[in-house]
């Protein structure tokens, strides 16, 4: 597994790792997006959908589960399972529509939904540093890793 720790100074930074990442994303990719309430998850979902050709604005789907946006060439999804203690007693399809073949998905908060989020192809996670500072470790995750990515 491939790690890679930055520190950003600021939300343009911290969008701006969004498009970054988003440049190595393809067609079916997961990516789980963790870090406490107000660490910039949504910033950086932001980034990586400008980057991807979402034009509408994105902003945190916590109060709705997902939002899907049109982009480029393809769907993106945000999901925020915040809200959610588990997927077990949700329906079976909750999901579906979000990821999968023709979209790439950014789900923060996976942690509680871990059995359904198999195959992640990152994980990020954001912390505080201090005023507008963030550090964000970039996981990578090979195949046999993926399945560690449930944790």
């Amino acid at each position: 597994m491939a790690q890679r720790s930055i520190e950003t100074s600021g939300p343009a930074e911290t969008e701006s790792l969004g498009g970054e990442l988003a440049g190595g994303l393809r067609e079916g990719d997961l990516v789980l997006v963790r870090g406490e309430l107000g660490s910039g998850k949504t910033t950086l979902v932001r980034g990586a959908a400008r980057a991807l050709g979402v034009t509408d604005p994105v902003t945190s789907p916590t109060f709705s589960i997902g939002h899907r946006y049109r982009g480029r060439d393809l769907a993106v999804s945000h999901l925020d399972l915040y809200r959610l203690a588990g997927l077990e007693r949700e329906e079976p399809a909750l999901l579906a529509d979000y990821l999968g073949p023709g979209r790439i998905a950014f789900v923060e908060w996976p942690e509680d939904a871990a059995a359904d989020l198999d195959g992640a192809r990152l994980r990020v996670t954001l912390s505080h540093r201090g005023g507008d500072r963030r550090r964000i470790e970039v996981d990578e995750l090979e195949a046999d890793d993926r399945e560690e990515s449930r944790r």
